[in-house]
């Protein structure tokens, strides 16, 4: 059996590299709905019926944990996922999501002024303010729509990414924050500049460095989980739809090259 991770594209490979290089012989399966992307543009309904079809095909793939890489996807459809749909349907299996792992890990860390760059769909969910409260209600979080920059990312936009970061990063400065949360998958692009720019006194917090260290602890917490993945080191990456330009860009991403196989299933 097989560790699952979710995401709308490609950019979840980022995570899926960072679990494959935390623990190499985990066994894990990708699938990208590529076809569907970028889930911030669809409506909650459509997103939740479109996570619902991931889960339901990783699950038959035999992953009894999946892990959603994608924010979108942790935001609209996670928690009616764990709290109608597997009760109903898997009771034994679990799904988990980015938001609350990345938070925790900023609590835990005590930071009092988090600052959160995201797309506009999780900025006007406010998914991480809502699960924030849940877990430390006198720590506060200022929340930027940065809608330019996964375009700038996807579409050779390298000239342009610094001046139009910086302007996003600046307004949160001012209000003094001393964490840095990157509240989307395609910004593990953009850690480094990031980092830079923020200077020292700002922690930048990225969800490949946070996703394998929390996902260990979750293993080794729930061993009956831990012990149906299996530990040969083996993987499998699909897509529901794959062109040369996913192809390329997920080479890029993985750091090698990637196989994929297309989910062949309506999707």
């Amino acid at each position: 059996m097989n560790l699952g991770i979710f995401d709308s594209g490609v950019g979840g490979l980022l995570i899926a590299r960072s679990i494959k290089e935390a623990m190499p012989d985990l066994n894990f399966i990708y699938f990208g709905d590529t076809l569907h992307v970028p889930y911030g543009s669809r409506s909650t309904e459509a997103i939740y019926k479109y996570c619902v079809a991931a889960v339901e095909f990783l699950f038959r793939k035999g992953c009894p944990l999946v892990i959603f890489a994608c924010n979108t996807a942790s935001a609209a459809a996670l928690r009616r996922i764990q709290q109608e749909y597997l009760p109903e349907r898997y009771p034994e299996r679990r799904v988990l999501g980015v938001v609350v792992p990345t938070l925790e890990t900023a609590v835990a860390a005590k930071f009092k002024k988090i600052g959160l760059i995201a797309t506009n769909y999780i900025i006007q969910s406010n998914i991480y303010g809502l699960e924030l409260q849940k877990i430390d209600p006198q720590v506060e979080i200022f929340p930027m729509a940065c809608p330019l920059l996964v375009p700038l990312i996807e579409n050779h936009g390298e000239p342009w990414l610094d001046s139009v970061l910086e302007s996003y990063l600046l307004p949160l400065k001012e209000k003094g924050i001393d964490s840095l949360i990157l509240g989307c998958t395609h910004y593990i692009y953009l850690k480094e500049r990031a980092k830079k720019m923020a200077g020292p006194e700002i922690a930048v917090l990225s969800q490949d460095e946070i996703i394998p260290q929390k996902l260990a602890d979750y293993l080794v917490r729930h061993p009956e989980l831990s012990s149906q993945i299996g530990r040969d080191g083996r993987e499998q990456f699909y897509l529901s739809d794959i062109t040369d330009t996913y192809r390329m860009a997920s080479d890029k991403i993985y750091g090698r090259k990637v196989a994929f196989e297309r989910f062949q299933e309506v999707f």
